[in-house]
């Protein structure tokens, strides 16, 4: 009962932010040095559901991921290639089960791309490196940007700043 009623919520959700179109960034002047891999080195070097989700842009279940609740000072960087992605400072609760940002750590390492899947139209987020599947942008986020980054945390690693004595 539970699961369905989380799916519910899940799917009212989706089908709302699906409503409002978020206003795609320009295309930076400069870019981020692209890795490409074969899809046998991308499945030796991930696990089963990192490739999942960064390789065939699968997503965790709500309120599943090991990132959810990290509330440590930090730098979110892609699992997959290492580039730093967002920082802990733009995280932010949004009750929706995933990961949320307000804005990427930069305009270059972040890439969007249009997400015509399930009958509506989203905003996928990128690693701007190796063309990861993160998760999805939507414009209900908190100030100062509106936006809210849903990234799913297999598509993560998170680098704790350690306080120097």
């Amino acid at each position: 009962m539970k699961n369905i009623a989380l799916l519910s919520v899940f799917t009212i959700s989706m089908a709302a932010c699906a409503q409002k179109k978020v206003e795609k960034k320009p295309t930076p002047s400069s870019s981020v040095e692209k890795i490409e891999k074969s899809e046998a080195e991308w499945k030796a070097q991930l696990s089963d559901f990192e490739y999942y989700v960064l390789r065939e842009k699968g997503t965790e279940r709500a309120f599943t991921g090991s990132l959810l609740n990290n509330k440590d000072e930090g730098t979110y960087i892609c699992a997959a290639c290492s580039l730093p992605l967002f920082e802990s400072k733009t995280k932010f609760k949004s009750g929706t089960g995933w990961p949320s940002f307000y804005e990427p750590i930069n305009d270059v390492n972040v890439a969007e791309e249009d997400d015509r899947s399930y009958g509506m139209v989203r905003t996928e987020v990128l690693c701007a490196r190796c063309d990861g599947h993160l998760g999805h942008v939507f414009p209900d986020g908190p100030r100062p940007t509106g936006l809210r980054y849903c990234i799913n945390s297999a598509s993560l690693k998170f680098e704790k700043i350690v306080a120097e004595n």
